[in-house]
């Protein structure tokens, strides 16, 4: 018998050392596109709605597809989600085209091919309420970071930019912790929803985009 736990001990170290992803890393799943799953998802409109639809994207499998013609309109998931735990937010993102001439630090111009943000709610306190946005600008630089042109409660980080990589499929992960404490000086520990908008009301312009999976790990 204790040849036998010795034997169970060494393999489960041989593992650990070869799969330590496997057998540390937690995951949550929040948009699980791929599995045509859209159950937690709802959509709340702006100005007209943005067309979201499920489709197959070559490489890719099923994918959210949004296009947008004039119209803003998101699709919400609220979840709770611990961010001592699981802080690293996953997620894949491709533009087929970006806006024109727009400028994102106002409300003329505050448009995005695509973005997912991330709310930690103040509760019965709402003007507490904070949230980062996760852009694909069309003209700010790449980690350029600025005041949403709609609230003070909100800011916006470019991780992509310009009209170069469209049409190009990219995968995303950001430490949420440490980007709500960088963004507002506060350690937040907690998030309460989940969302992507893909908005084109302002400009009057027109765009196609397209998401991945979403979901957060511990690693």
């Amino acid at each position: 018998m204790l040849q036998h736990k010795q034997i169970i001990l060494t393999l489960t170290a041989a593992y650990i050392a070869v799969f330590p992803q496997c057998v540390f890393t937690q995951t949550i799943g929040i948009g699980l596109f791929s599995l045509g799953d859209m159950s937690t998802w709802e959509e709340q409109s702006f100005v007209g709605n943005t067309q979201y639809q499920l489709v197959e994207e070559q490489g890719q499998g099923q994918v959210l597809k949004a296009f947008s013609q004039s119209a803003a309109s998101g699709m919400f998931c609220e979840v709770h989600i611990d961010l001592t735990e699981t802080p690293y937010l996953n997620w894949s993102w491709k533009v087929d085209n970006i806006f024109n001439e727009n400028d994102e630090h106002t409300r003329e111009g505050d448009d995005y091919p695509v973005r997912i943000f991330i709310v930690a709610s103040g509760g019965i306190f709402f003007w507490n309420t904070k949230a980062v946005n996760y852009v694909w600008s069309s003209n700010q630089a790449v980690d350029s970071q600025w005041e949403s042109a709609v609230t003070r409660n909100a800011m916006m980080l470019a991780l992509r930019s310009g009209d170069r990589e469209a049409g190009q499929w990219f995968s995303e992960k950001r430490n949420i912790r440490e980007d709500f404490k960088a963004l507002f000086g506060e350690d937040i520990t907690e998030i309460h929803a989940v969302a992507i908008m893909s908005d084109s009301d302002n400009t009057g312009q027109s765009t196609t985009a397209y998401y991945g999976d979403i979901f957060f790990t511990s690693q």
